[in-house]
């Protein structure tokens, strides 16, 4: 069990206060903060704080013992990798429109991409490795997205509402046929529309969209965003994409799960994220980088509906749990109200990283035969190995080989107390 030392992401939409704050460093920062990553990502692995004062890479540690930190479990099936990513996000700004592989589509295209001899750091390669990228995102703040094709017979009464002339022709494509394949056949023509007529249509859906948010009409949370994104990406496909997809706003707590095939992209706000260890993207717009069209439509998912809200699972009073078909990811939120002063087993097969966003907790090593209060939870007992306690910011390494971890709340009454952890999903 030790401690980490995480890498922060500069990216552009990065807020300037929400990482500065949660880290305990002076708000606001020099510089938008986008990511806080925690994990083993090749491109700037966590490193963790050993006793005697030296660190070490994370990633140099799972290939230095993949059987002690990962686990039989774990390595045979990603071998010395640790399977997921754990972030903080803070957008302030959005982030760009795009989608991830399924495991066979991104072994396909790896494979393809490696056989044409596209070097892997290319701006045009959609392929640096050959997994998936499935992600979930928990709302720390309220938080804004677009995820997911909205159902097709709600998107042809917006298109009908704001009843833009240039986009009549459009909208009768997708209300002749409502479902999948209208909605293919709709995005691709908007997804290859030339430059030119981007450039003619789109004042006219901006003013409509506007007098929609003037009117106070029934989709003016989706045109006050594509007004949003018309501003900051004028001339842009994906300002046309933003209005077929659903228009999600999270409460702190709830979370989305984003599978393969799913056309995203948050808005603002901050939020743990965890997705697996994996960097291919293919994007479709708001964005100045490398956007693939063909591929795009290979991997994207036209189902449509709304996009489900997941809530978590309660294990005990304290432990929620997200469960997903990810297997490479599961992650849990651990929460302690006013006066609730119960310990929280941590056990999991594979290797953990715990996150602090609220409060204090105190971890210490679990010993077995140790009592329960009743509730699920338990009542201390901790073995020869070192505690630790966390701050709010501060997180920790669990080899898969460690001993299970209690969690309790530090402080009086432990009021305001909040844990997350990351561990793999099939193990």
């Amino acid at each position: 069990m030790e401690l980490l030392r995480n890498a922060v992401r500069p990216y552009a939409w990065g807020s300037r206060t929400a990482i500065a704050e949660l880290l305990g460093r002076p708000v606001p920062a020099p510089h938008p903060e986008a990511e806080l990553w925690m994990g083993a990502h090749p491109g700037d692995s966590s490193r963790l704080l050993c006793q005697d004062g030296s660190e070490i890479s994370l990633v140099r540690l799972l290939d230095a013992e993949p059987s002690h930190q990962l686990g039989r479990a774990c390595t045979d099936i990603w071998g010395n990798r640790l399977p997921y990513l754990m972030k903080v996000l803070a957008a302030d700004e959005p982030l760009s429109l795009q989608a991830h592989p399924s495991a066979e589509q991104a072994a396909d295209g790896f494979a393809r991409e490696e056989a044409d001899g596209v070097p892997r750091g290319a701006a045009d390669r959609n392929y640096p490795d050959p997994t998936a990228k499935p992600e979930l995102i928990c709302a720390l703040t309220e938080f804004h997205a677009l995820a997911g094709f909205r159902a097709a017979e709600t998107t042809v009464r917006l298109l009908h509402q704001l009843d833009v002339p240039s986009l009549r022709a459009h909208t009768r494509l997708l209300a002749d046929q409502p479902d999948r394949d209208g909605l293919r056949a709709l995005f691709t023509t908007w997804i290859t529309l030339p430059e030119d007529t981007l450039r003619a249509l789109m004042p006219d859906l901006l003013r409509a969209c506007a007098e929609h948010v003037r009117s106070g009409g029934e989709f003016t949370e989706e045109c006050r965003t594509v007004l949003e994104l018309g501003e900051d990406y004028p001339n842009d496909a994906g300002v046309l994409a933003s209005l077929l997809l659903n228009r999600i706003v999270l409460r702190p707590g709830e979370a989305i799960y984003l599978a393969p095939g799913n056309l995203h992209a948050y808005l603002r706000g901050t939020g743990v994220e965890i997705l697996a260890n994996s960097d291919n993207i293919l994007r479709c717009g708001l964005t100045p980088k490398h956007v693939d069209v063909a591929e795009l439509l290979r991997v994207l998912d036209f189902e449509n509906g709304e996009l489900r809200i997941l809530n978590g699972e309660r294990r005990d009073t304290n432990l929620t749990v997200y469960r997903t078909e990810a297997d490479e990811f599961e992650l849990s939120r651990v929460e302690w109200q006013h006066g609730d002063r119960s310990g929280v087993l941590l056990d999991s097969a594979g290797p953990q990283i715990l996150l602090c966003t609220e409060g204090g907790v105190r971890l210490s090593p679990y010993a077995a035969g140790a009592g329960t209060n009743g509730n699920g939870s338990h009542n201390g007992g901790s073995g020869d190995a070192r505690e630790l306690e966390l701050s709010r910011g501060d997180s920790v390494w669990l080899a898969a080989s460690d001993p299970c971890v209690l969690a309790q709340p530090l402080g009086a009454a432990g009021e305001g107390v909040q844990l997350f952890r990351a561990a793999p999903g099939a193990v």
